[in-house]
This record gives structure tokens, sequence and C-alpha cells, in this order.
């Protein structure tokens, strides 16, 4: 089947809803709600996947919708999971505090999936947060480090690398991205650094010192959850799914048919909900269907349209210039719109048919670097080029946190992740000398500009506003203190 250029418009005009609607006063509360959202992507996908269908392409409808249904159980079954685990406490939301918060997500997020430690920890992340005025640049890093860029290090952390590790990709062999990892990780959290001191600053003295003295010891509820953690961890490690090229070939036995990867981590959000600590999920978490359901409803719009999308792409491909830089750009790029696992197999796919040695499960290795590097890191650019970034907006916008529209999520990663990812190619993906001292120049231009940046916060005025907080906090300390008397002694009386 030919596919023509207009092909795409649907997708596009996916893209667009999403964009547009929730900015329109008279759509945005419509769009609020999942039916909304499932019937605009049905009107828009349906057409398409009949037209595929009858142009000889059901095949590629079927993988798509069997490779959504993998996506969407995988989602639910660590939004599930992760959401009957509590982390209590309350900690002084400092710019240190946040930090090591973004840190140790980025961390995890390689061994539990980016899902599972954006999930783990968008919550308590907002519930620290919560006496502060200024917090949706946090859950903004939140997106670019622990639900994207954290995911480097395993095929565990991020779908395009475990679609790798099914074709052929050894699992420890992403251990050697980890320089590029390690340094857009560390400068992303040095930006967040330099942003949240600033912000910080900019709090009342009422809420700082509301924040200082509402501070309680951190503890974990609902415990059992790791165990169904590490049930979907393995799953996706070691349980296969659906084999649709023995069913396609003709050759299938029964258990081919059978998706027993999903039915295990089903299993597993099953058991959570039915053996977790109930009040850790409902009261503690306040857990709520909406996030995932809004996910559900958007991806099969984008699974369905983005079909053509990607044939358009596979044909213009040998018009392409491809090297390391250009399967860097393309899949950075297109994951950002068309989301990064099925991005990132279109250009592996590609990969494998140029010449080039060491080859890595058929594909030069520099080219499996590029392409792997740009589908993770690219995935942050947008809301749709990861499963966890809309769910984690989701989440925080059910806080109350006032996150920024499609467009205006863009302006942020465009302005303080573009920049890091483009000296990671510079120093990294590049040949030779020249740009990798560019890129080692740059990224020292970003850091000259975080600490310029704490610097123009006055520390003179820092100082003051600083004064002004502990005699809040020692003012609602004196205060309670005294309530406190005044109740014993009636107590006493």
């Amino acid at each position: 089947m030919d596919i023509p250029w207009w092909s795409i418009l649907p997708f596009v005009l996916m893209l667009a809803c999403i964009g547009v609607l929730p900015l329109i006063p008279v759509t945005a509360h419509y769009w609020e709600s999942p039916r909304v959202q499932l019937a605009v992507a049905l009107t828009l996908g349906l057409p398409v996947a009949a037209w595929l269908i009858l142009g000889g392409e059901g095949t590629a409808v079927v993988h798509s919708l069997v490779e959504y249904g993998q996506f969407i159980c995988l989602l639910l079954a660590l939004f599930v999971v992760s959401g009957g685990i509590f982390l209590s406490g309350d900690i002084r939301a400092t710019p240190r505090n946040n930090l090591l918060f973004l840190a140790f997500g980025g961390v995890i997020a390689s061994f539990v999936g980016t899902t599972g430690a954006a999930m783990l920890l968008i919550r308590p992340l907002l519930r620290t947060n919560s006496e502060r005025q200024h917090k949706a640049h946090t859950v903004i890093f939140l997106i670019f480090i622990v639900a994207n860029c954290g995911g480097m290090l395993t095929p565990l952390g991020d779908p395009p690398l475990f679609m790798g590790m099914l074709r052929g990709v050894p699992f420890a062999w992403t251990f050697n991205l980890t320089f590029h990892w390690l340094f857009v990780n560390a400068g992303l959290l040095a930006t967040y650094f330099a942003l949240d001191r600033v912000r910080y600053g900019q709090e009342s003295s009422a809420n700082v010192a509301w924040d200082d003295t509402n501070v309680t010891p951190l503890g974990v509820k609902g415990k059992i959850n790791f165990v169904f953690l590490l049930v979907i961890i393995a799953a996706v490690a070691f349980v296969p799914s659906i084999d649709l090229h023995a069913v396609e070939s003709g050759h299938a036995a029964w258990q081919s048919f059978v998706p027993w990867r999903e039915v295990a981590m089903l299993g597993a959000a099953a058991a959570s909900l039915t053996l977790g600590d109930k009040v850790a999920r409902y009261l503690d978490n306040e857990f709520r269907w909406t996030p995932i359901l809004e996910v559900a409803a958007i991806f099969i719009g984008i699974f369905l349209t983005m079909v053509p999308a990607l044939k358009y792409l596979a044909k213009i491909a040998p018009k392409l210039p491809l090297n390391e830089v250009t399967f860097f750009v393309f899949t950075g790029s297109l994951s950002a719109i068309l989301d990064n696992a099925p991005t990132y197999l279109t250009f592996f796919e590609m990969a494998r048919t140029l010449p080039g040695e060491p080859r890595i499960a058929d594909v030069p290795e520099a080219y499996l670097v590029a392409i792997s590097v740009g589908a993770v890191f690219g995935g942050a650019m947008t809301y749709i080029g990861n499963g966890p970034n809309f769910m984690v907006k989701a989440v925080a916008e059910n806080g109350g946190v006032r996150m920024p529209s499609f467009g205006g999520y863009v302006v942020w990663a465009l302005k303080y992740l573009a920049p890091t990812l483009v000296a990671m190619c510079l120093v990294f993906i590049a040949d030779g000398w020249l740009t990798t001292v560019l890129g080692w120049a740059l990224f020292a231009a970003l850091q000259a500009w975080n600490i310029r940046t704490m610097v123009s916060a006055r520390p003179q005025q820092h100082a003051a506003l600083e004064a002004k907080r502990r005699a809040e906090a020692d003012r609602l300390r004196t205060e309670r203190a005294r309530r406190s008397d005044e109740d014993a002694a009636t107590g006493a009386e």
C-alpha cells in the first residue's frame, strides 16, 4: 500500500487537539473528561484503521493495537502498584531536599522503570512542596529526569530499550550508555538546583515558615507492593508476550497466542488492589483512576493515527542523510511527538540495512547508541513522548498544581533540556575533536549560567528574607507551644 503524505494529517490533528483544546475556554472543561478524549481519539483513529485494513495493511493495525495493549498494561500495572506505596512524612521543601528527590528518582528509574519511579515519587514530592507556591517547575524536572532521562541504564528503564532487548540487544549493553546518562542528568540536576534556589527565594515568609514547622519524619506504608513491583520487573525481563511473528507465519502453538507477560503484570496489579494497604492507597495517596484513563484514551488515538506516519517515514528514509548525528536528531525529534518506543523500532530496523562495524543485534553500534539515546532523551521533549509524562502531569493537576499547556511544556523543554542534549550530542555522538571541545564548552557555559542565576538572586536580600522566615517560624512554634500548654491545663482542670 502506497502511503501518501496526507495520510499523516489525522495524526497531526490528534496532536493539535492535545495541544490546543485545553487552552480554549469553550473546550477546556470538556477536554478534561477521559470520555471526551476517547471520543476524539476514536473519531480520528478508527477511520485511519479502516482505511489501512481496506488497503491491505491490516497487519500493521494489529501490530499497533497489540503494542498499545502491551504499553497500557505496563503503565497500568506500575500505576496501580506504585499507587499503593505511600512515602509518609513531610520534610522541608528546600532546594537541597528537592534535588535529592530528583537525583534518587533518576537512579532508580533505570531499575524499576521510568513509570514506576515517577509514580512512586510524584505524590511525596507534591506533598513535600505543598506549602510552596512555586512548584510546577519541580514537576517539570521530575518529568525530564525521573520519567525519562533517568531510565537509560537498563532495558527495564524505558520502553524503547526494552523493545531493543526483544530484538537481540544484550541486556547489559545499555550500561555502555552510563556516561551519556550521567552527563545529561547531572546537567539537568544542576540547572534545576539553580532554578529552585531562585524560586525558593521568591516564596513568602509565611509559606516557608509553615514549611519549616510542618515537618514529620519519613516512613513507608504499603511495603507489600514492593513485592508486586518486583513481579512486574521480572515479567518485563523474563516473561514472553504474544508471539506475533509465529502467529503470522502460521506455525504458532497455543501458548504463542497468550500474553503471558501482561497476564503476570495485571495479576500483580490485581493482587496489589486486593492485598495492599487500602488506607495508604485511597486515603493517604488519594488514589484516583483519572490519570491512567486519560493516558489510555489519548494514546489509543496516537497509536492508530501514527501508523501511516511511521510508514511514510520509512518510505522517505532512503532519501534521508543518515549518520550518527542525524540518527540522534531524527530519533530524538520524532520520539517527542510519535512516542519513543515505535520511533525507536522504526530507526532500529532502518539501521539494520546499513553497513558498519562492530554490530549489535545486526545494527552498527554507533547508530544503535545514537538511536537509543535519542529515543530515551527525546521522549522528554513533550507530554506525549513517553507514557509517564502525561500521567505525572495528570497527577500533579489532580493535586492542584497548575501545569503548563502542551505548548508551554515544549517551551520549558527547549529552554532547559534541549541545550544539555545538544552538548551531549557534540561530546558523545558527533565525531571529531572540534565537536567534543564545542560540546564541553557549551556544557561549561550552561553551568556558568546556573552559577550566575544563583548569584543574581542577591544573597543580601536572601539573608534578610531568611531572617524574617526564622522569626515567623519561631512565632509559629511559640504559638503551637502556647496552645499545647493551654490544652494541657484545660485537661488537668
